[in-house]
């Protein structure tokens, strides 16, 4: 989920209100180890939240090219929809930690 807000370039507060859920309910998720852990509900507001932001899941075994689990950002995603990622594979506005 870090990853995906750091493509996305938000805050726990914004997916939270993105996905229509608690920053908690965010810090309780992240804080899983290996596997996220919520109600289904929750889980699937947060699925819906990253995918109608442009985030993709890549499962285990699915096609990647170094063959592991993470997210990335479609082609032409971005917070709002819009935004096209830059050839840094950032968005426009994204802020790169140190």
């Amino acid at each position: 989920m870090r990853a995906a807000r750091a493509l996305l370039g938000i805050d726990q507060r914004k997916l939270a209100e993105l996905a229509g859920i608690s920053v908690p309910t965010i810090q309780r998720m992240e804080a899983s180890a290996d596997v996220v852990r919520g109600n289904v509900d929750s889980l699937m507001r947060l699925l819906a939240a990253l995918d109608r932001a442009g985030i993709e899941l890549i499962g285990e075994g699915a096609a990647s090219e170094n063959g592991g689990r993470g997210v990335r950002l479609r082609t032409g995603a971005g917070p709002s929809g819009n935004e096209k990622p830059e050839p840094s594979g950032r968005t426009h506005g994204a802020r790169r930690r140190p």
